[in-house]
């Protein structure tokens, strides 16, 4: 299948891809649009079952970075990259290098940042071959963590402050005893549960690897479910912080929260689920609107003049966003991520 047939193709302007023998790595990267500035997007790296998998990802994930960046209100475009291997097993540093390497062949028009499967100091590794990696250090923390560059603690917020105000426009509530069941306890995950038990949620969580679990439960007294039942549990909210697609048309039936507000990239396995959810009473927030954490971390760490006060403040504004978009979808009897993509597309098709 040529790429331009590919159902996920969006008028991308530019894919590329990359297989380097010596090193192993073979990579992909897909810039969607770039009215608004350079593309920017993070790398990740999954063992995917095979390149047409990492084909879909990878396009999906760059349209999703240019409505962010859209709705972020930030000069940026978007794109994303992604690496086909398990990083618990396949990575090297000779990969991340030929990884860099791909990256400078582009010549500014992407820059890639931290995702899945990546470290800080894999990009530190990428950034020794080419000028356009970031989130190799950083100067502000949105939780008060010492910087590294690594945005997680930004996502998570970002997340937090957007479920909180998702709550309170739908369940008028605060967040004291809400049941709120999180998919994935990665370096997102955790963080989104910690300050939700600041709060008085109550939690369940699921992953597919032990560590981040034994800590949530230990330390934030959440349930551990297993991960094929997690979405079906009767919450409040479900927020999912791993893969893509976790709402699909096996998953949707058996769905008993009332809100669906996570962290993970393209949430929806296909866009007219977002009506499906509307029809069946579960507000959802657009995924690329309320983990825009990120990417504005990324954008304040280039600046000299910002601080972590100025950061959190722009962050916060994440949940205007999404109560904007509710509102808009409730006026307009419209399923949210429709709203929502009607307003980034607003925005991106002008020229920045």
């Amino acid at each position: 299948m040529s790429v331009f047939d590919h159902p996920e193709f969006d008028k991308h302007e530019h894919v590329a891809f990359c297989h380097d023998e010596a090193s192993g790595l073979k990579a992909i990267i897909a810039i969607h649009n770039t009215n608004l500035g350079p593309s920017l997007g993070g790398c990740r790296m999954w063992p995917y079952l095979n390149s047409a998998e990492a084909l879909t990802d990878v396009l999906r994930l760059s349209k999703g970075m240019t409505y962010k960046a859209a709705m972020a209100n930030l000069k940026q475009g978007g794109g994303k990259s992604v690496i086909i291997g398990d990083p618990r097993k396949n990575k090297t540093e000779d990969m991340m290098k030929a990884m860099g390497r791909f990256v400078e062949s582009l010549n500014g028009r992407y820059i890639t940042a931290e995702d899945s499967g990546i470290s800080v100091e894999n990009l530190q590794a990428m950034a020794t071959q080419s000028s356009h990696i970031a989130g190799t250090s950083a100067q502000y923390n949105a939780l008060g963590e010492t910087p590294t560059g690594n945005p997680a603690p930004s996502t998570a917020y970002g997340v937090f402050v957007g479920l909180k105000a998702t709550v309170q426009h739908v369940l008028k509530s605060d967040l004291n005893g809400v049941k709120v069941a999180i998919q994935g306890m990665g370096h997102v995950g955790y963080r989104l549960a910690k300050q939700l038990h600041a709060e008085g949620a109550k939690l369940y969580v699921a992953d597919i690897y032990p560590e981040g679990l034994a800590k949530a439960e230990a330390e934030l007294g959440a349930t551990i479910v297993a991960p094929e039942e997690i979405l079906t549990l009767p919450v409040d909210v479900i927020a999912p912080c791993a893969m893509g697609s976790s709402i699909n048309d096996e998953s949707l039936p058996d769905i008993q929260a009332k809100i669906i507000a996570g962290a993970a990239n393209n949430q929806l396995a296909r866009e007219s689920l977002g009506t499906a959810l509307k029809e069946k009473g579960i507000v959802y927030a657009p995924d690329y609107v309320i983990n825009a954490g990120g990417i504005i971390d990324i954008y304040h760490q280039k600046l000299d003049d910002s601080s972590d006060d100025a950061m959190r403040a722009h962050i916060a504004k994440i949940g205007d966003t999404l109560v904007e978009v509710y509102e808009r979808a409730e006026a307009e009897n419209r399923a949210t991520n429709l709203v929502a993509n009607q307003i980034a597309e607003e925005r991106f098709t002008t020229q920045g």
